[in-house]
């Protein structure tokens, strides 16, 4: 299991592998999203065609039904019941005054008259299909491909009149597989009208009862079609069309494929300059490009050096500074910090053991990881430096971020172990993180370090300009001293004194410093304390 996992690792750790797969990737998201839009947009003018036609056959159905009725209803006002010259007449006349009236017939228990005599008349004479208060309809009354045959036929009384297959279908273009169908009894019962008969209820899955006019199924659309009859339904089926592709689609397709290719680029470039830089930083300590820098801390009140922060900085053979936010966290996610945290405690003791011995009183703090604070090992490395140095426990401090403290539990016993031996604990940037007053009450601290944002603020009406000083507050609450980062006005350095913060860092006071500047700073203030007491004497 563990070489899967090393195997599995190591693939993932090759440049031109994640290059490969952010690639593919990429592309696959970028094709399957242009397609995906694609097809919303076929579907959309899909639905929207199929609504303009609906509408379209709606408005012309109404028309022709409303010239059957007229044509009716005049054939029903006329006095003349019986098959002679006259009523046939009369029955040519109404298909001449009425575009689609194709055939107008008189019928009665013996006889059938029609307009036209001389041809096969209505096919067939049975109970009609809708039969309302006035008027009765017949629907689909022939099946022959003859255009002059009846397809949809009304009667009232005696009289009948009907339509043919060619008036229909010149006022509605049927795409091929289309019917128009008119559903009965409940939506039980389709008959078509024009078109190929259709299964019905159709058996893919729709919603029958929906209010929507336009329901879209896997391979067809359904359109109802209002009507103010609730005996009778009105309802256009057609074939979805085969998917189309926009033109625009296959210029998306190379343009996924040309972005993926660039996101590989990019990802292939990325993962070379952190491996280029992960391979430097492995070898810093050994060619001696990491050094320790102290950031000098003072007391506010007599502006004497207390102390300081050891900073790490990796300053290249070029001469140039890489920036701790870059390889800090990089050291953290490859393992090295470890290696980094036990060179600068090795470090400091190296350039200031001597320092450090002959000032009781002054201290050094020193950043862990959180990688360093879930484990016991930091005790164990600084209680054999200590002793190889001979320097007091309390001269060594530890600086953890509230970010750092992952397990809380497993955190507080590693920090109490190490306050048991005499160092100190200081949070870093405290506000920066989650840390509650109660969460804050729990854990072994000596220090609250302010972050540099918060003293920034002051004096502003920044909304962080009133955080500093609650964090202040609530550190005297908790009896915690304080320390301020990042000084570097006079005016911060009084507002934070008359708040009662006795200690602070900054370029107000000095900047990072390495060790012989720093031994410097002390020494020379030592000096000057002794001068001003011999003066005294």
């Amino acid at each position: 299991m563990t070489v899967a996992r090393e195997t599995l690792r190591s693939w993932f750790y090759r440049p031109w592998f994640l290059a490969m797969l952010a690639a593919a990737l990429s592309a696959t998201l970028l094709i399957v999203g242009s397609l995906f839009v694609a097809m919303h947009q076929v579907e959309q003018n899909e639905s929207q065609e199929m609504n303009a036609q609906g509408e379209r056959f709606l408005a012309r159905l109404e028309q022709l039904f409303g010239q059957l009725r007229e044509s009716l209803d005049d054939l029903e006002a006329q006095p003349l019941r019986g098959c002679d010259t006259e009523l046939i007449a009369t029955l040519q006349q109404v298909s001449f005054n009425y575009r689609f009236v194709y055939e107008a017939a008189y019928v009665d228990d013996s006889r059938l008259c029609t307009n036209r005599p001389r041809q096969e008349g209505l096919s067939l004479l049975r109970p009609p299909d809708i039969k309302g208060p006035t008027y009765s309809y017949w629907l689909n009354t022939t099946t022959e491909p003859d255009e002059n045959r009846a397809a949809l036929m009304l009667g009232r009384g005696n009289f009948r009149v009907a339509t043919s297959r060619g008036h229909l279908t010149d006022m509605v273009d049927l795409t091929p597989g289309s019917s128009l169908l008119v559903v009965l009894d409940h939506g039980t019962r389709a008959i078509p009208v024009l078109g190929a008969a259709q299964s019905w209820p159709p058996a893919e899955s729709w919603a029958p009862k929906s209010r929507e006019a336009l329901q879209v199924t896997q391979n067809r659309l359904i359109y109802h079609m209002p009507t103010n009859n609730p005996e009778y339904q009105l309802v256009l089926i057609t074939p979805r069309t085969v998917m189309h592709v926009p033109a625009v689609w296959w210029w998306l397709l190379p343009a996924s494929l040309v972005l993926g290719v660039i996101v590989g680029f990019l990802v292939f470039l990325l993962v070379r300059q952190r491996q280029s830089l992960d391979a430097e930083l492995h070898g810093a300590i050994r060619r001696g490009e990491l050094q320790v820098l102290y950031q000098p801390i003072f007391d506010l009140d007599s502006r004497n050096c207390v102390g300081a922060e050891a900073l790490l900085r990796w300053r290249r053979p070029d001469g140039t500074l890489t920036s701790p936010d870059l390889f800090i966290p990089m050291a953290e996610n490859t393992g090295q910090i470890r290696q980094m945290t036990d060179f600068v405690l090795q470090r400091l003791l190296e350039q200031l053991g001597q320092l450090l011995r002959a000032n009781p009183q002054l201290y050094i703090s020193v950043n862990l990881a959180a990688c360093d604070v879930m484990v016991p090992r930091i005790g164990q490395v600084m209680a054999r430096l200590l002793t190889l140095h001979r320097v007091a426990a309390q001269q060594i401090a530890f600086e953890v971020t509230e970010r750092g403290l992952i397990d809380v539990v497993v955190a507080r016993e590693n920090l109490q172990a190490l306050r048991d031996v005499g160092h100190q604990v200081l949070i870093d940037d405290f506000g920066t993180g989650y840390c509650s007053l109660a969460y804050l009450q729990t854990l072994p601290v000596d220090c609250l370090k302010i972050d540099k944002a918060f003293i920034d603020a002051l004096g502003h009406d920044a909304a962080s300009s009133g955080v500093a000083p609650h964090i202040i507050h609530m550190a005297q609450a908790l009896q915690l001293k304080v320390i301020a980062e990042g000084i570097e006005h006079e005016a911060q350095a009084a507002f934070l004194c008359s708040e009662g913060v006795k200690f602070g860092q900054g370029w107000l006071f000095a900047h990072a410093l390495s060790s012989v500047q720093f031994i410097e700073l002390i020494t020379r203030g030592r000096r000057k304390t002794s001068r001003r007491m011999s003066d005294e004497a």
